[in-house]
């Protein structure tokens, strides 16, 4: 079976869940992962229960030996690695501690550079493989209020465009998908529960999944590197 890892896996309705469960029945073999063990397991359990296989793996985005060994469990080939961790970090620039500053970096970018290293060892002695890295808003333009999370995605963005032109030619297929706007998903219910008074303006989750399975399915003489999906209602 083709192999495929996805981490930055949470919540049931939730994109990285979504992804595992919609490759999951494109056949491949899922290797979910994330930081909660709980929420992993629920995923793979659907999953299985579907007639689909997968299995779960605890993983620090941002710790170098947790991708090592995330890449290891999946095993010597891979053929497709989605990159979907990420954290909403707004504040304002004056305020805001070096610190927190960094980690919002190192979630959306380093562990980005982390993880598309490790995806490539696994798939240039194959010359063959599909890396896709979940974008934002952020990734295309500054906001205020917003300082930390937008060069973080706005680099994860650029480091996937030097990823893309650097291993091309040697069968490597890197995407970016641009989420411009809210999901419609556990994590936006959760937080605002009047969310459906404001349903034109939610992401539908399912469509942007079927984004990156327009991305994994391109043939090699029609490739593209980035998908930018927002709803119709959406100012951009």
């Amino acid at each position: 079976m083709p192999k495929a890892v996805i981490i930055g896996v949470g919540p049931d309705r939730g994109l990285g869940a979504q992804l595992c469960k919609r490759f999951a029945r494109e056949g491949l073999d899922v290797v979910v992962a994330g930081r909660t063990q709980a929420s992993l397991d629920a995923v793979v359990a659907d999953i299985e229960r579907a007639g689909g296989k997968a299995s779960p793996f605890v993983a620090d985005a941002t710790n170098e030996a947790d991708v090592a060994a995330l890449f290891d469990h999946a095993g010597a080939v891979v053929d497709l690695a989605i990159y979907n961790a990420g954290n909403n970090t707004s504040g304002r620039i004056l305020e805001m501690e070096a610190d927190y500053f960094e980690k919002s970096w190192r979630v959306a970018c380093f562990g980005g550079f982390l993880f598309g290293r490790e995806a490539l060892r696994r798939m240039i002695p194959e010359k063959r493989g599909t890396i896709l890295f979940t974008g934002a808003s952020a990734s295309l333009r500054g906001r205020a209020g917003y300082g930390a999370f937008n060069s973080a995605k706005a680099g994860l963005r650029a480091f996937a465009q030097a990823m893309a032109k650097e291993y091309g030619s040697e069968g490597i297929h890197v995407g970016h998908v641009v989420v411009d706007g809210a999901v419609d998903g556990d994590v936006i219910r959760r937080r605002f529960p009047d969310a459906d008074a404001h349903r034109d303006r939610l992401l539908d989750l399912e469509g942007i999944v079927e984004c990156y399975a327009f991305l994994y399915r391109q043939h090699h003489k029609a490739w593209s590197f980035e998908v930018d999906v927002r709803t119709s209602a959406e100012p951009w």
